[in-house]
């Protein structure tokens, strides 16, 4: 936070100027002058029309304003307080109420508050595609003003800058760059900021768009900026130190720079104990191995490998297969592609009807490939568990990158067996190798290697652990808090 002890009111507004949506307005009641200062996405603008600015163009030679206690008095509102400490202030300003001025009594401020306390909060402002147990389940909506508005009051503080930039030769989409001041790197905010100002584009439809025409590189199936309609996901990045980029018209925010551990994070893993988000996100990255290699070597296996098989597990499999007429490559392809279209026909219907067809279209579709020998028994298993594994990944664009790569080794396996898979697996990594994010690399920290950002990569270290911003961000405030000692209570010292 911004030094409260040599902080003035010139400063705040200075500060607040940083921002898009901060404006003031200059009125005069007869021959006073009269300034507003708000932030434009947190005060309910009708109110403010209605029972504020009417009440100041009210032409009456009589009225005389000499103090702010006479402005208050002309104002038909319940919610206003005069005062002079600029902590409280601050604090107001960033909650979404008016700072007025008049020039008569410049040392004092009226605080009126008329902030939009029920913006964003309808009924179905749910996040729908990245769902979580624990935790809160307020979501963006399509309008770029209410996601401000629920930004600022998740994030109450003057070092939140908002920028505005309009793209689109046709559309003029008005699109926010949004980052933490004093935090984070001017590097990447300059870069986000040519970046989008080299965008020529006729119609921006959404984020994703954004995405691909700003990203380091173009030919690469991973997403390399975090997309999200979560609030507190991008609030956790924006507060470590990212640069997050919001679209007018589409819920989806995106932050970078990235890294692939950010793509298998869940905000789950911060609201369970330590021990149990370590696990779970433990278990999502092994559910990424699994999904991407259990079918292909399946394929190289009974393909080229025969005698990798236990002696117990032979018998069962040469019965399974007995009489199926395909070889293994077009086995599992079939498979593979059976699931893919129950996937997307799914999620192209209605939900009750998707979900009904995943459901029967699964059970019926797979006994009946079975019955017919099309397919052995465990090899439906395998599949059945691999496109289960690809559902774990938190970030939707990911997980259609893992179906992608999935059919990728597939052939490898069928062409080469388990060279195939190892020349693969090789070339995968120097392709990461490869990849940056707004100039970083995609795989920090394992690449260049950081040993204390390890803490919150694979498992999710205790709180104290992890109370720096990840190097790699080249943040201008390194600590995100300070870790306090425990005190002892009487109690602590009784069981002593």
């Amino acid at each position: 936070m911004v030094d409260q002890n040599t902080m003035t009111f010139e400063k705040l507004i200075t500060l607040a100027k940083k921002s898009r949506d901060f404006s003031q307005i200059e009125n005069r009641v007869n021959d006073t002058k009269v300034l507003i200062s708000y932030f434009s996405t947190l005060v309910n603008h009708e109110l403010m029309q209605t029972s504020f600015l009417s009440n100041l163009n009210v032409k009456d030679k009589n009225l005389k304003i000499k103090s702010l206690k006479d402005l208050q008095e002309l104002l038909p509102l319940s919610e206003m307080s005069i005062t002079n400490d600029i902590v409280e202030i601050e604090n107001k300003l960033y909650k979404g109420q008016l700072i007025v001025q008049i020039e008569n009594d410049a040392s004092n401020f009226l605080l009126i508050n008329i902030n939009s306390c029920q913006t964003g909060l309808r009924q179905f402002n749910d996040s729908e595609n990245e769902f979580s147990v624990v935790g809160p389940k307020m979501g963006f909506v399509e309008d770029i003003d209410t996601n401000m508005n629920l930004l600022r009051r998740k994030i109450n503080s003057p070092k939140l800058v908002i920028e505005e930039i309009l793209i689109g030769s046709l559309s003029n989409t008005r699109v926010m760059i949004v980052y933490m001041d004093g935090i984070t790197s001017e590097q990447h905010i300059n870069t986000v900021r040519e970046r989008l100002s080299d965008v020529d584009i006729d119609i921006v439809w959404d984020t994703s768009l954004l995405d691909q025409v700003i990203r380091d590189n173009q030919n690469t199936p991973f997403p390399l900026y975090l997309s999200t309609e979560r609030i507190d996901r991008i609030t956790y990045t924006i507060v470590n130190g990212q640069v997050a980029i919001f679209s007018d018209g589409t819920p989806y925010a995106i932050s970078g720079p990235s890294t692939l551990f950010d793509f298998f994070i869940s905000p789950e893993d911060y609201y369970l104990n330590w021990v149990l988000g370590s696990f779970f996100r433990f278990i999502r990255i092994m559910g990424v191995f699994f999904s991407i290699f259990t079918s292909s070597i399946y394929v190289a296996v009974l393909t080229f490998h025969y005698e990798m098989i236990p002696k117990d597990l032979l018998g069962p499999l040469i019965e399974s297969r007995a009489n199926v007429p395909f070889p293994p490559i077009l086995e599992v392809i079939f498979l593979e592609l059976t699931i893919e279209l129950l996937r997307e026909a799914g999620a192209r219907l209605p939900t009750k009807v998707g979900q009904t067809l995943g459901i029967v279209g699964g059970i019926v579709i797979g006994q009946a490939a079975v019955a017919a020998a099309l397919t052995s028994n465990i090899l439906l298993i395998i599949v059945a568990l691999s496109a289960l594994s690809s559902f774990t990944t938190p970030i939707f664009v990911m997980s259609n990158t893992i179906r992608v790569l999935r059919f990728i080794f597939i052939v490898l396996a069928s062409c080469l067996g388990g060279l195939g898979i190892i020349l693969g697996f090789v070339f995968l990594l120097a392709h990461l190798f490869r990849l940056k994010s707004f100039g970083t690399p995609y795989l920090v920290p394992l690449y260049p290697f950081r040993r204390n950002e390890l803490a919150d990569s694979f498992i999710r270290t205790p709180f104290k652990f992890i109370n720096k911003r990840p190097e790699y961000l080249r943040p201008k405030e390194p600590i995100k808090y300070r870790v306090k000692k425990k005190k002892k209570t009487k109690g602590d010292l009784n069981d002593e």
